[in-house]
């Protein structure tokens, strides 16, 4: 059964990045923009966990958290701009589980979300952990990647934009996602370093780098890691 993740956030970007990012994990994400909305997904249908911006447009999300304490014991992840520690420090004493500053990736998003559901009795690993393709063989779990039987030595940089692209195997993660997600929320507009370490990947990974079998490029959008 998957776990249903409420996302409450009005930026357009980030609560697009962070639903498809969820998605890609296994998540079943449902989004509002509003309290109003909020309140009437939270009334209709529960979810196992929110992710909560504070600053939405008809009122603040420290009243969300006092409503759902209220009811239940969902675990309730803060993210915002708002960096005080007064300010954390309230949040957390009205019932939030945690609270991230923004820009923040999606990987430590995700490591605080499994820290609070593991905290509640449940245990989360990636949604996909083993990738096996012709001689290509990556095990997340184990950090390793071989070709060939033999293991490959690849920088922490490389293995996470490969994971990442594991993750998603069969569909085109963007570079902006990527970015996001390998180098965090700033680096979105890099695309050289993305150029910069797929070559890179390519050259370990393909037996001809010109002529990528795993490694594929979907021209203007991103990347796609092959499946078959």
């Amino acid at each position: 059964m998957r776990l249903r993740v409420l996302v409450v956030e009005d930026d357009r970007e980030i609560r697009a990045l962070i639903q498809s990012s969820l998605s890609v994990e296994g998540f079943d994400v449902q989004t509002a923009v509003t309290l109003h909305e909020a309140q009437a997904l939270l009334a209709h249908s529960p979810p196992d966990l929110i992710v909560l911006d504070l600053g939405l447009p008809d009122g603040d999300g420290v009243e969300l958290v006092r409503q759902v304490r209220r009811q239940h014991t969902t675990p309730i992840l803060i993210v915002s701009a708002r960096h005080q520690e007064a300010q954390k420090i309230a949040l957390l004493d009205a019932g939030a589980d945690d609270y991230l500053t923004k820009p923040f990736s999606v990987a430590e998003l995700l490591a605080r979300m499994r820290v609070a559901l593991r905290h509640r009795g449940t245990a989360l690993a990636a949604a996909v952990t083993i990738h096996a393709l012709e001689d290509l063989r990556v095990d997340l779990a184990l950090h390793q990647v071989q070709k060939g039987g033999e293991t490959l030595h690849l920088t922490p940089t490389e293995f996470k934009l490969l994971a990442r692209l594991v993750r998603s195997a069969g569909r085109v993660v963007t570079h902006r996602q990527l970015l996001a997600d390998v180098w965090g929320p700033e680096f979105t507009e890099h695309i050289h370093y993305l150029r910069l370490y797929m070559g890179q990947l390519r050259s370990k990974i393909e037996h001809d780098p010109a002529e990528p079998r795993h490694l594929l490029t979907e021209t203007g959008v991103g990347y796609r890691l092959a499946v078959d």
